[in-house]
């Protein structure tokens, strides 16, 4: 027998509204591939194309705090292969470290204009790894579905940095009011299978275990040394 009474209500599958600013924890999904160091065992996941070079973080992104809290999306970032540019660099992972060092400075309160040696061995990381629990302010976005069979998602717009004002807002716990780019043009499917829905949360490895982000950051030792772990890791 199975005592229904006092299940959870259904999901109704509502988007955080397009535009909306939010504390976020990214939590890496294990792809079952391995990266280039010990601690990015089968951290990497291979598109459906098997003719693909590329590999990509899974990642999936919960509101920790305010009125969307618990409310969650999922992002891949493409961090090796696809096309390069003039000097044989992923342009993707370009696109995507740029994305992981805005994190960083986020998480960490550090002006993005900081290039000083102890904010730049702050973003040192030994492996993608690292960035598994990162909080940081996000702006969201709603992407119109191009699939009929599914609903608009939520996805990260951007990673605001410390020198925005709802960067200061969202850590002081206020409620910033959205302000989207641009108009998300409602899909044909818009009551299809919700975001929330569409991937089951998986568990991270062991070598990828969370990061106390949640500590205060000490200043970084000399670039020079070799880093121990990325700044969130000493607090």
């Amino acid at each position: 027998m199975f005592d229904m009474n006092d299940a959870e209500p259904q999901k109704t599958g509502e988007l955080i509204p397009d535009g909306a600013f939010a504390k976020v924890t990214m939590t890496i999904r294990p792809g079952g591939l391995d990266g280039d160091g010990e601690i990015d065992r089968e951290i990497l996941k291979a598109p459906k194309d098997p003719s693909s070079d590329t590999r990509m973080l899974d990642c999936e992104f919960t509101v920790t705090e305010g009125p969307y809290m618990r409310r969650k999306f999922w992002q891949m970032f493409t961090v090796q292969g696809g096309k390069v540019d003039e000097n044989g660099v992923s342009i993707a992972w370009k696109i995507s470290k740029s994305t992981f060092r805005a994190m960083i400075d986020s998480a960490l309160g550090l002006n993005p204009e900081d290039m000083s040696d102890a904010a730049k061995a702050k973003r040192v990381l030994r492996g993608l790894a690292d960035l598994n629990g990162i909080t940081f302010v996000a702006k969201i976005k709603v992407e119109p579905s191009s699939d009929p069979r599914y609903g608009d998602q939520n996805r990260l717009e951007r990673v605001v940095q410390p020198n925005e004002k709802e960067w200061k807002a969202v850590m002081d716990g206020q409620d910033v009011p959205p302000n989207p780019s641009r108009r998300a043009a409602p899909s044909q499917a818009s009551a299809g299978q919700p975001a929330w829905n569409k991937s089951p949360p998986a568990q991270p490895t062991a070598q990828a275990a969370s990061p106390a982000w949640a500590n205060s950051a000490q200043p970084a030792a000399a670039a020079a040394k070799p880093p121990a772990g990325p700044a969130w890791l000493n607090g």
